[in-house]
């Protein structure tokens, strides 16, 4: 009876805010364990439930406990966890009756009434001075407002340093507003629609998608920084970015974190608000969560939040979901579930208390089912009583958790009626004063911004960093490739490849993978940190990278290039899960929080890439246009018509080039391993931060004629051209990547003079080198009689690939 109710008795729970669901089951009937009335007065033994350690109570005690612990306003589902300490430890917090006075103080109880005055206020002064205008409102869920703050006050009060939050629109302007102190008259402004004319061709965005960083200020006195990441109307989209952003701040934090005796994954937390429906619905969801437990993407664990208004735009839960809560997919990983019913603040805020002390305690995901609904449509300009009658039927007849919670507090004489009203006219009257200073605010003058962007523009031209590496750093990074511990037992096949590695360099035959090793080590020595990761990418898809040594004795494992230096920065290569939505997701989050570090994400075949276009749209191309936000990400994509089908020859370069404008990001086919040593080197090199979109080669990882000289690392940079071998041509073809070998190859067999035929290769598709294009255009028109014909070869249909 007793684990019945720890399993099932959230089937019982009170939560609904719309009405009672209360579920008959029979594993809940005391008479489904042949007892009865005449036994209540009958002592069992109850294993330690509810904190006793008498271990007898009457059955009519039992009973007692777990209906209060696990039937009344919140329910749990903790019993899918395998781990035993982790469910006592969770049975021990949710089981112990408590009087109300030990829950919350006098104080406590008006701070939640006012965290719930200025989520309501808030809503109803835009829903009164912005008619019609789209907000997604925060009403019918207000009680999200006292579970952040309380979330984010406790937090501060253990020290950690920063909560990295993303969630959807709804409810947004509220925290922007009430959590992370954005100023009213700055989101009233943008409802008089004081648009910032720095934003120009449609560019920026709305402003429920708009991101913030704050300080909180909790009540007990403690600080904590507060990040809310932008997001694009792709829900759940944000939820990976989010993820690899902590886990940068988590690993910038870490030796100080240590120094003071401190988990530096407690440090900086992760916190996701989801919609119920998206929670449930959306595949990037489980693959965040999929995430959690992984090293190379683990962030102490996540606290998720869930915002349950029991409908999805327009669509029920019944036609939503298959599952019987939307929060069921988190039991995947092990993640205890808390509902709780959002008309009783007081149980949300306990449920934010345990969410907070089981994640700092186990490290571990969890999450919050805050069962509620939504007083409008899914915007305010929307009329859901068209599909939902009978539902909104309900909700109208519905008073606000406010109002409920100051009458309870009415009641207990936590608080007298004129104090109660004088706290929201307080807060009315701040919102008031904002909104006239708003009036007096005057549109940023459009044509000097104007003037200032298209001075910034005059030189599209991004700058050319020196990219070269010293020689000594070339040298001490292909010393360690030879290099392992004495008990270690290397593969036979890699010692005899990387024992050539120093008579390939001697003898200037440095190929595309050996190129990409020696970039991430001279990085390295210089302090720079390298993060790689994707589908088998320690090994790599063509086994051309082994970036990690395993032992063939042991299983140990051992990573030559953090073994170089004593102050050295680490290269950290990763394999993801199969996954590309959330796995590339996560590095572009990890790029935007360390932008010093080259971050580089790999696909297993360049066509896989596709599974991460939402973050290549939303992101990669358009977050620094929408939202000010730089990424020096790397994508490495390959990419080779070489007989493998349509399925793994193309990375769509033509799906890239389409997303290029106004120098948003770099798209590349390089042909030599020298070009992509210096364009890695780049990334970290450039001040001004721009992602590079790499179309990597397959079969030219292992030809002989693909090879770069020592030389060419210690001098020069990337060349965006290759002009063509000879300059009397009369036919002049430009291509790139692995087609010019193949064009080579073709006219040393073929019939046709050499030098008849000159071949330029165009290393970088955007920005456009267009100078360097016209000066060899011109080279060839001005030598001899000048070249007949100029053509564009590429190994892609017409429809595809740079033609298009």
């Amino acid at each position: 009876l007793i684990r019945s109710y720890r399993v099932r008795g959230h089937l019982q729970a009170d939560v609904n805010p719309l009405g009672y669901n209360w579920t008959d089951h029979p594993e809940l009937d005391p008479a489904h364990y042949g007892l009865t009335i005449w036994d209540l007065d009958r002592e069992f033994i109850t294993g330690g439930l509810g904190g006793k350690d008498s271990g007898k109570l009457p059955l009519r005690d039992i009973l007692s406990i777990l209906r209060d612990a696990y039937t009344r306003k919140a329910g749990f589902e903790t019993m899918h966890l395998s781990d035993p300490e982790e469910k006592h430890w969770l049975q021990d917090r949710i089981e112990p009756a408590r009087s109300e006075e030990e829950d919350f103080t006098e104080e406590e109880r008006r701070y939640i009434m006012r965290r719930l005055n200025s989520a309501e206020a808030f809503e109803r002064f835009l829903h009164t001075k912005y008619i019609g205008h789209k907000r997604f409102s925060l009403e019918g869920s207000e009680s999200m407002i006292p579970i952040i703050d309380t979330m984010l006050s406790d937090a501060a009060g253990e020290g950690s340093q920063e909560v990295v939050m993303g969630m959807a629109h709804r409810g947004r302007l509220n925290v922007l507003a009430n959590i992370i102190g954005k100023p009213y008259e700055q989101i009233f402004s943008e409802f008089e629609g004081n648009i910032d004319p720095e934003t120009t061709q449609g560019s920026g965005d709305v402003k429920y998608h708009l991101g913030a960083q704050g300080v909180y200020e909790a009540p007990g006195g403690g600080e904590i920084k507060v990040s809310l990441a932008s997001n694009p109307s792709h829900l759940e989209a944000v939820n990976p970015i989010v993820e690899g952003y902590a886990r940068a701040q988590q690993e910038r934090l870490r030796s100080e974190s240590e120094e003071q005796g401190r988990d530096y994954l407690d440090v900086v937390i992760p916190l996701l608000i989801h919609g119920d429906a998206a929670f449930a619905g959306q595949g990037v969801a489980a693959e965040t969560l999929n995430l959690s437990k992984l090293r190379g993407y683990q962030t102490g664990g996540t606290i998720h939040l869930v915002v349950n208004n029991q409908i999805g735009f327009t669509t029920l839960p019944s036609d939503a979901r298959s599952s019987l809560y939307a929060t069921d997919i988190a039991r995947t990983i092990q993640a205890p579930i808390i509902h709780v019913n959002g008309d009783d603040p007081e149980a949300c805020v306990r449920a934010a208390r345990l969410a907070l002390e089981y994640r700092q305690e186990f490290n571990k995901d969890v999450v919050i089912d805050l069962m509620c609904y939504r007083v409008h449509g899914h915007n305010e300009a929307d009329e859901p009583t068209y599909t939902q009658p009978l539902l909104y039927e309900k909700i109208e007849e519905k008073r606000s958790p406010r109002k409920m919670y100051t009458e309870s507090l009415l009641r207990r004489g936590v608080v007298e009626p004129d104090e109660a009203e004088q706290m929201l006219d307080d807060y009315r009257s701040q919102l008031q004063e904002a909104f006239e200073r708003t009036e007096g605010l005057k549109e940023k003058d459009a044509r000097e911004a104007h003037e200032r962007l298209q001075e910034r523009r005059a030189s599209d031209r991004l700058e050319e960093p020196d990219t070269t590496a010293s020689e000594d750093d070339l040298r001490a990074t292909v010393q360690t490739l030879t290099e392992q511990p004495e008990d270690f037992e290397v593969h036979h096949k890699l010692k005899r490849q990387f024992d050539r590695r120093p008579e390939l360099f001697e003898d200037g035959r440095i190929d595309w993978a050996f190129a990409e090793i020696l970039a991430f080590g001279s990085l390295l020595l210089e302090g720079t940190t390298v993060r790689l990761a994707g589908q088998d990418s320690r090994r790599a898809t063509f086994s051309q990278r082994h970036s990690v040594l395993i032992d063939q004795e042991t299983g140990e494992e051992y990573v030559p290039l953090n073994n170089m230096a004593a102050d050295q920065a680490k290269l950290l290569a990763y394999d993801s899960l199969l996954s590309e939505y959330a796995a590339c997701g996560f590095e572009y989050g990890y790029s935007v929080g360390a932008p010093s570090a080259l971050v580089c994400w790999e696909a297993q075949f360049g066509d896989f890439a596709n599974g991460a276009q939402i973050v290549f749209d939303q992101f990669v191309s358009a977050a620094e246009e929408k939202w000010g936000q730089h990424s020096s990400l790397t994508l490495l994509l390959p990419h080779g018509y070489e007989g493998q089908g349509p399925e793994h020859s193309s990375a769509r370069l033509e799906r890239f080039l389409q997303m290029c404008a106004e120098n948003n990001m770099i798209v590349a086919n390089f042909s030599t391993p020298a070009n992509y040593f210096h364009a890695l080197r780049r990334q970290v090199k450039r001040e001004t931060k721009k992602p590079l979109v790499v179309m990597t080669p397959k079969s030219l990882l292992r030809n002989p004629n693909v090879v770069s000289t020592p030389q060419e690392l210690t001098e020069g940079g990337v060349q965006e051209v290759i002009p063509a071998d000879n300059d009397d041509a009369t036919r002049l073809l430009f291509c790139s990547g692995k087609v010019y070998y193949d064009l080579k190859k073709a006219l040393a067999e073929g019939d046709e003079a050499d030098g008849e035929i000159a071949i330029a290769r165009l290393e970088q598709f955007y920005p456009f080198p267009e100078e360097d294009v016209r000066a060899e255009l011109e080279r060839h028109a001005e030598s001899g009689d000048g070249v007949a014909e100029v053509v564009w070869v590429q190994e892609e249909p017409r429809n595809m690939g740079a033609w298009t």
